[in-house]
């Protein structure tokens, strides 16, 4: 407890107020930019023989090189909100929870180590083209999830950045029509982003996927969304991981209630997705699609072998699965036991909250 609560309260309300109008002002003035710098040209279709505009948009250019292969992830990420974003240094700072120095210096590292790799602005090379666009769509994609659900801190959201993700996907996939994964990945986001306002109560509590209010769903966005995957599916001849996502997401979005999803359509995609981009996360949640069609058991079993694997033995998430299976599988002890590892692991506040509360009082079940 602060010596002064009024006065903390106060002073962290000052400072989120000023965060909020920055990056509002800094959002109008991108805005208020975009039109100018628009070229006339652009609101006119091109000639049927002109080339697609995609291979020569300078937004598209600097996106491939923000994501220059000699770059960490992070530093991908960092640069792509910087230089195409145009989020100012402190805003990417507070995104990563470092300070603004620290990242001033992680942008200015990243820069030196493009040229020194002999970076240039200019699309890249043909035979790179695949492996970098397959970088942009990571970069975006981990943009996103940041934004909707942040690594740590006490808000459990960051709508900034999920819009400037997705204003960026759009635009990627403006570019790249043609580009079955770059849809995929913008259909993921808008399925994904439909569901944002439900996610928490009026205090900020994180509310899980079965228990939100489906009526404060975005159903033009999942309208959007589920077009805009269905036409890709439909035409494209090697399914990609963005795809098979968003399918599962338009899974979810389309069920009228928790109680009707259709789970084993579900299961089938998860199944899909781990052959084709086989990943622990990937398992972790085909887990809970496994525990829903065949029962808690079965997917408590899936869950315990991954407990071997040291990226996820640590994971919160893993933890958080396991207790939600344990009490399906009427073992509540053991329930409550699991939601305090993942409380304890959990690095975001809100997340840690609603983890403690099942600790607390999980609720027992049968299988």
């Amino acid at each position: 407890m602060p010596d002064n609560p009024y006065g903390w309260l106060v002073t962290v309300a000052t400072r989120r107020f000023t965060d909020w109008v920055r990056s509002d002002a800094a959002r109008r003035r991108r805005e208020d930019a975009e039109l100018p710098a628009t070229p006339p040209s652009m609101f006119v279709a091109a000639p049927a023989d002109h080339p697609p505009a995609g291979e020569h948009d300078d937004t598209l250019t600097l996106l491939f090189l923000c994501c220059h292969p000699s770059l960490s992830p992070a530093s991908q990420v960092a640069l792509t909100l910087r230089a195409v974003g145009g989020l100012g240094t402190a805003e990417i700072a507070h995104a990563f929870l470092v300070p603004e120095a620290t990242m001033a210096q992680r942008i200015s590292r990243a820069k030196q180590a493009i040229r020194k790799a002999g970076g240039r602005f200019a699309p890249p090379p043909p035979g790179e083209r695949a492996d970098r666009l397959r970088a942009v769509l990571h970069v975006l994609y981990l943009m996103f999830n940041e934004g909707y659900t942040t690594s740590s801190g006490d808000a459990l959201q960051r709508p900034d950045l999920t819009a400037e993700a997705l204003r960026l996907t759009r635009l990627l996939h403006r570019l790249l029509p043609d580009e079955p994964e770059a849809a995929g990945l913008l259909a993921l986001m808008l399925l994904t982003e439909a569901r944002r306002d439900a996610r928490t109560g009026d205090d900020g509590s994180l509310i899980p996927l079965a228990e939100q209010d489906r009526g404060r769903w975005d159903r033009g966005l999942i309208a959007e969304g589920v077009e805009l995957v269905t036409a890709t599916l439909a035409r494209t001849r090697e399914l990609g991981p963005f795809q098979l996502q968003a399918a599962i997401a338009a899974v979810h979005d389309e069920a009228p209630s928790a109680d009707e999803t259709d789970w084993p359509q579900i299961l089938a995609l998860y199944e899909l997705l781990e052959r084709v981009a086989p990943n622990p996360m990937v398992t972790l949640n085909k887990a809970v699609a496994v525990a829903m069609v065949r029962g808690a058991r079965a997917g408590l079993e899936i869950v315990d072998g991954l407990k071997a694997d040291g990226r996820m033995a640590r994971h919160h998430r893993l933890h958080a699965v396991r207790a939600h299976l344990l009490e399906r599988a009427g073992r509540p002890q053991e329930a409550r036991d699991a939601f305090r590892i993942a409380a304890r692991l959990a690095t975001n506040l809100p997340e840690q909250r609603y983890l403690r509360l099942r600790a607390a009082a999980p609720a027992s079940g049968e299988d």
